[in-house]
């Protein structure tokens, strides 16, 4: 089930305890069943709020957020490489539960697409007393062996003359991985040099999405304004296995949500994140289905459906 478009009833922002301000959007009904929307990247953005569709605005009193340094909150991580060592995956949860101690919410529905499932699931690990269900839509756990198949051998096997672009104008060392090779780059002082790293990864980050689209490869995946923001961002996340790996990683604290419902949607030609990725939660998590829409790859609107069709569901618990 999907929904018309529905403005937000309130917009604002939220100072987190270490001064970074945090855009928030409302939308749906204020007495509505509270629940959380998160976006991709890391260092994309709410954008156009078309992420409100899949959810009932009769139901739900739906909560956006652009996550710490990206899209309307501020600062932006572009250009301060100082600012980098504030930008973990366990600080983004603490900004989650800050926002929602500041709603007044007691437990919400949490949503997410692509990255903002790995953040999703990091944050119901970490309270899973705060979670009624997780909403999950292109799913990953940003494990090392997601990394690696994006930024190595895997994709490039399907793109093999853009990955080799890619990959020699990382410029990497001979001990270095293309993605740690990026964010040494984007994390430099040199502005000239993280604009050139910015816009190479942009444009194998419009490759690996466009089996459907290969008119749009070389196109590239953001405007000039925000490429640097979400290279850097995205970089260091991913040269850190999302700050979640050994003990901390998701599959090894799944236990902590099994009980929790959640709802996994996926598309079968998903190749920047194969469908394994969701299926091994799925078998791991006893409290959760699995959607894979097939004709549909790193999103789409076969998914919205379905994930549209499970908040529906979570909406009536």
């Amino acid at each position: 089930m999907t929904y018309p478009p529905h403005d937000p009833y309130r917009t604002g922002s939220v100072e987190t305890t270490d001064r970074a301000s945090l855009y928030v959007e409302e939308s749906g009904r204020p007495d509505g069943v509270p629940a959380l929307w998160l976006h991709g990247g890391p260092g994309g953005s709410l954008g156009r709020g078309g992420y409100r569709r899949a959810f009932d605005p009769r139901a739900y009193r739906l909560v956006g957020i652009d996550q710490r340094g990206t899209g309307r909150s501020t600062p932006s991580v572009a250009g301060d490489p100082a600012g980098l060592e504030r930008h973990t995956t366990q600080r983004l949860v603490a900004d989650l539960e800050e926002v929602r101690d500041r709603l007044g919410i007691e437990s919400w529905v949490v949503g997410g697409v692509s990255w903002g499932t790995t953040l999703a699931l990091a944050y119901g690990e970490e309270h899973p007393d705060r979670v009624r269900a997780l909403a999950l839509k292109a799913v990953t756990t940003t494990s090392r062996d997601e990394v690696d198949w994006i930024t190595e051998g895997g994709v490039g096997r399907l793109f093999p003359e853009e990955w080799a672009v890619f990959d020699r104008e990382s410029r990497r060392r001979d001990d270095e991985r293309p993605v740690d090779a990026y964010a040494r780059r984007l994390a430099s002082d040199d502005a000239a040099d993280r604009e050139a790293a910015a816009a190479s990864w942009d444009r194998w980050e419009g490759v690996h999405v466009s089996l459907d689209d290969p008119d749009s490869r070389g196109r590239g995946h953001l405007g000039p304004g925000r490429r640097e923001a979400f290279a850097t961002l995205v970089t260091r996340y991913w040269s850190n296995d999302g700050f979640l790996s050994g003990e901390r990683s998701v599959m090894a604290r799944l236990p902590r949500i099994g009980h929790i419902p959640g709802a996994l949607v996926h598309g079968r030609r998903d190749v920047s994140g194969p469908a394994v990725t969701p299926w091994r939660l799925h078998r791991a998590w006893p409290a959760s289905t699995l959607t894979v829409v097939e004709d549909e790859g790193h999103g789409g609107p076969g998914q919205v459906e379905a994930l549209g069709s499970a908040l529906d569901v979570f909406a009536r618990r």
